[in-house]
């Protein structure tokens, strides 16, 4: 399916006024974070942050009110951001409980918040996703900075859990591959990734200390 994204003008605003929802859940599984929906004959527009998005009415399932979850205890609080998709990093943010600062920190080491970015390995948009990534995560265009983000954030996420919240692990494991990370029972000595790690916790609440020598608590987290 290919989503065709139109950007929001004055004709779109004369139009009847769409009907107003939280997420519409599609027939793959993915949830777009939605502020109205109108439809088209057999085409639905969606108005998502930026623009607006026309699909075919039968890919859409549901639209379904926004779940509210607890915070995790000890989670930053939500800070401005004045950085290109703030809205999307914010929304990813806090569906994944991730600090927000973190998240656009990843971004920018990442793509320098370049959605059309590739690099020699072919990871792609926003966040680097490797394709092998985006395919596990129902990523269909991982240059649509809207899926980017949220699949990136749910890496994210899960390498911080498995990690039970090592964050250098965890970026470690994001910028080199958690293989690399259980090769070396810890942060892997390549400059590349020791230098990713200092320049993403650099703009954050709370830096990972720099990558050292190998404890107890970060060979458990490795070898789960």
């Amino acid at each position: 399916m290919k989503l065709r994204v139109l950007v929001a003008s004055a004709a779109f605003c004369a139009i009847a006024p769409a009907v107003f929802a939280d997420y519409a859940v599609l027939r793959n599984g993915s949830r777009l974070h939605v502020y109205g929906y109108e439809q088209l004959g057999p085409t639905t527009r969606l108005r998502i942050a930026g623009g607006t998005v026309d699909m075919p009415a039968d890919e859409i399932v549901r639209f379904e009110p926004e779940d509210i979850f607890p915070e995790r205890p000890g989670l930053a609080p939500e800070t401005e951001l004045s950085v290109p998709f703030a809205e999307l990093i914010r929304q990813a943010a806090k569906k994944y409980s991730l600090d927000v600062a973190l998240l656009a920190s990843v971004i920018r080491a990442e793509s320098n918040f370049d959605a059309r970015a590739v690099s020699t390995k072919n990871a792609q948009g926003l966040m680097q996703l490797m394709p092998g990534t985006s395919s596990r995560l129902a990523v269909r265009n991982p240059f649509d900075p809207a899926q980017n983000i949220e699949a990136g954030a749910k890496y994210l996420r899960e390498l911080l859990d498995r990690y039970k919240g090592n964050l250098s692990l965890a970026l470690a494991a994001y910028n080199a591959g958690p293989e690399r990370v259980t090769q070396y029972n810890g942060v892997p000595p390549f400059r590349e990734t020791r230098n990713y790690i200092q320049r993403v916790t650099s703009h954050t609440k709370n830096p990972a200390p720099a990558p050292q020598g190998h404890s107890n608590a970060v060979t458990a987290a490795v070898q789960k």
